[in-house]
């Protein structure tokens, strides 16, 4: 298992870096193509369950074109806007028409696990595309790595109350205050050696907000997965589990750094 996870690692690592140098079209296409096997997860995850049927190749479509148009520069609300709408529309157009018992739940299921994946891991490409956009990622993702492992290695060593025993047993309090803390000493740290001009405190509000939200996107994956009784959204990252597995996190923690970063502090 340990070997894998290394393999996975040394395979997986230098891509992430090198698409997310690059910027442009090549990160959005990277966060693009990683959404949409993710949300193939989820939609082939939750039709394990009788009761739900997702529209699989329209909500990878919707998840795509969601964080495609974000590659498209400048970014434009109403643009955003049309296409999530149109998506809704057709979505619905096409339930309408499945010979399907419960068409209309598979419907909210399809819509709903498109709008999660899509309209949030696009705000990984729109942070990329701000003047500080690289070292903001580097910034978010370190301090998710660190806060999950703080939390591991603190929950493991001196756990003992758990945080939601009945979505996710092996979380604890004490896990969690300690990925916190991990994580803010990490973002406050990168922050003041990568971007010119910053001050302690808004490396600080980064670890917090990203050691509070982070373990929201981990739990809600948690949630999903109980739901249909798996274990691993996939095992398509060799001793990592699933892309969805790999990427929870961020679908909390990316909008709320860019809005903060991006339309509180203006970076």
């Amino acid at each position: 298992m340990l070997r894998e996870r290394v393999l996975a690692a040394i395979v997986l690592i230098p891509i992430v870096v090198l698409v997310g140098w690059l910027g442009g079209w090549w990160f959005t296409a990277f966060v693009a193509i990683f959404a949409t096997v993710a949300a193939w997860e989820l939609f082939t995850m939750m039709g394990r369950n009788d009761f739900y049927t997702p529209v699989l190749w329209l909500g990878l479509i919707i998840v795509a074109l969601l964080i495609l148009e974000s590659g498209l520069q400048p970014a434009n609300a109403e643009r955003f806007q049309a296409l999530l709408v149109l998506s809704i529309l057709v979505g619905l157009t096409v339930a309408l028409f499945l010979d399907r018992p419960h068409a209309s739940t598979d419907w909210l299921i399809t819509l709903g696990g498109a709008v999660y994946l899509g309209m949030t891991l696009r705000y990984l490409s729109l942070m990329r595309a701000l003047d500080q956009g690289l070292w903001l990622l580097v910034i978010t993702a370190i301090t998710v790595w660190m806060t999950d492992s703080g939390a591991y290695f603190i929950g493991k060593s001196f756990g003992r109350h758990k945080l939601w025993p009945r979505i996710s047993p092996k979380k604890t309090w004490e896990g969690l205050f300690g990925g916190l803390f991990v994580g803010t000493l990490s973002a406050i740290a990168l922050t003041l050696w990568l971007i010119p001009g910053a001050l302690w405190w808004q490396g600080a509000v980064i670890g917090v907000l990203a050691g509070i939200v982070g373990p929201l996107g981990d739990l809600s994956e948690s949630l999903f997965k109980r739901q249909v009784g798996a274990k691993d959204s996939s095992h398509l990252i060799p001793g990592h589990g699933g892309f969805f597995d790999r990427i929870d996190s961020f679908i909390f923690v990316g909008p709320v750094v860019y809005v903060v970063v991006h339309l509180w502090w203006g970076w």
